[in-house]
């Protein structure tokens, strides 16, 4: 939605990308912070709304990043930014452990209704992606008695020393940082375009080579949790083949592991369902939340069934900023957009508007050798043209194509091939089309 006190809604390329004060502000940047920060986009944004980010030297750049899946009603939707106002004015901070207020039970209230599944759940609230992962496992150690945690091949699930753990890329996540938390254990993932015997084998043998080394290599006895992204986002956008995630849910409830879905990027309307497990029918046992939650707010949470989430003693959760309220404001202000303003289903739109016109780019010679994702979670992968070789080089130059002509789009992929778009779902239609305008003429740019 566009309000007055949003950017206008249009692409302005008022200097050259990056201008001449964001220069200046890099400059500092430099002397002032640690060179492990990374950036995507060298422009230092003024304000933000809608589908635009104004940058400090007028440029009115097209998000298709949404602060990597954050601000999917917007940087500065007015249900938000209302309620962080009136919230901010009554207090910002008493630490729910010492002293409760409505927001973090409110919160929860709304993640137990809107999770999937019928079951009684329960909530804990955090501050971060990783955070919730790891309270996920340590909820299930608890409930389990058990030590070992299964994730999928490239996974990503966070920059905490368990989750890098439990991520698989090693540069730059986890190059250097080791030693690592134990007790983790990697299964293929059923990446269909790069599955070695075809895409059409896929679920079955992923699923077999999960079996195997949950039942005979590390016991199922011995297993925890099983922990996976329904959609697989820094890894590379990977939809799973139908019927895996229902396998592994099945595999996990028959040995008494807690299926744990990830949904930190694709849950809240992202994929075209409230969360992305329900397009295959899976119910988790916990599922985490982060990124849109808030709004652009740090807030995560675990969300799942009672007896599990009650495992752990009083005392054993929390953290000094676990459910800030005005975090948890900002929370029920995105909620109720993306309720109200029916965005899980403009999500949908966005795919049947934008998958089609990238399918169109994937032809003999091209350098897309596939596009995949759903809703607004839309990805094409780049290879050496004729081939399947990861083009991270060919995917790097589009991008950077992108950011010269006002459109801010990421790359990801366990290769770095990838390039990810997330727009926010409140992105006029208008807008959205002129992005992939410029998309296609970068692909068709470097061919």
């Amino acid at each position: 939605m566009t309000t007055s006190t949003q950017p206008e809604q249009r692409r302005i390329l008022a200097t050259a990308i990056p201008g001449p004060l964001s220069l200046e502000r890099q400059a500092q940047r430099k002397a002032e912070l640690a060179n492990g920060l990374g950036t995507t986009m060298p422009v230092f944004v003024d304000r933000a709304g809608g589908g635009i980010l104004v940058d400090v030297d007028g440029n009115h750049i097209i998000d298709l990043a949404s602060g990597i899946a954050v601000t999917s009603v917007g940087a500065a939707h007015p249900a938000v930014t209302r309620r962080i106002a009136e919230q901010a004015a009554r207090f910002t901070h008493t630490c729910f452990l010492v002293t409760e207020y409505d927001g973090f039970v409110d919160v929860a209230a709304a993640l137990n209704r809107l999770t999937p599944g019928d079951h009684a759940k329960k909530t804990a609230l955090f501050s971060t992606g990783a955070e919730a992962v790891e309270n996920a496992i340590k909820i299930a150690r608890t409930a389990t008695g058990r030590p070992a945690v299964v994730v999928l091949g490239h996974a990503y699930h966070g920059r905490t020393n368990l989750t890098m753990a439990m991520t698989a890329k090693n540069v730059p996540y986890k190059q250097g940082f080791g030693p690592l938390a134990p007790e983790v254990y990697r299964v293929p993932s059923p990446y269909p375009y790069r599955w070695p015997s075809g895409p059409e084998r896929a679920a079955e043998e992923a699923f077999a080579a999960l079996k195997d080394i949950v039942t005979i290599q590390v016991g199922a006895t011995n297993v925890a949790a099983i922990v996976v992204e329904p959609i697989q986002g820094e890894g590379g956008f990977i939809v799973p083949p139908p019927g895996y995630l229902k396998a592994v849910q099945e595999l996990a409830t028959e040995h008494g592991i807690v299926f744990v879905a990830d949904e930190i990027q694709t849950g809240l309307g992202r994929t075209g369902a409230m969360f992305a497990c329900e397009h295959e029918g899976v119910v988790p046992d916990l599922v985490t939340t982060a990124k849109a939650l808030a709004g652009g707010m740090p807030l995560a949470a675990v969300t799942g069934r009672a007896e599990i989430m009650d495992a752990v003693a009083a005392g054993g959760l929390g953290g000094t900023y676990a459910g800030n309220p005005v975090a948890c404001a900002a929370a029920l202000g995105a909620l109720e957009a993306i309720e109200s303003e029916g965005l899980v289903a403009r999500a949908r739109e966005i795919e049947e508007r934008v998958l089609p016109r990238l399918a169109e780019l994937v032809v003999a010679g091209s350098v897309v050798g596939e596009v995949r994702g759903r809703g607004a979670m839309l990805a094409l992968e780049l290879v050496e043209p004729g081939t399947t070789q990861p083009a991270p080089a060919i995917a790097k130059a589009v991008v950077e194509r992108c950011h010269e002509q006002g459109v801010l789009t990421l790359q990801c992929g366990t290769y770095g091939n990838v390039i990810r778009l997330l727009p926010p779902l409140v992105i006029p239609f208008d807008l959205l089309d002129e992005a992939i305008d410029v998309l296609v003429d970068a692909i068709r740019g470097v061919r």
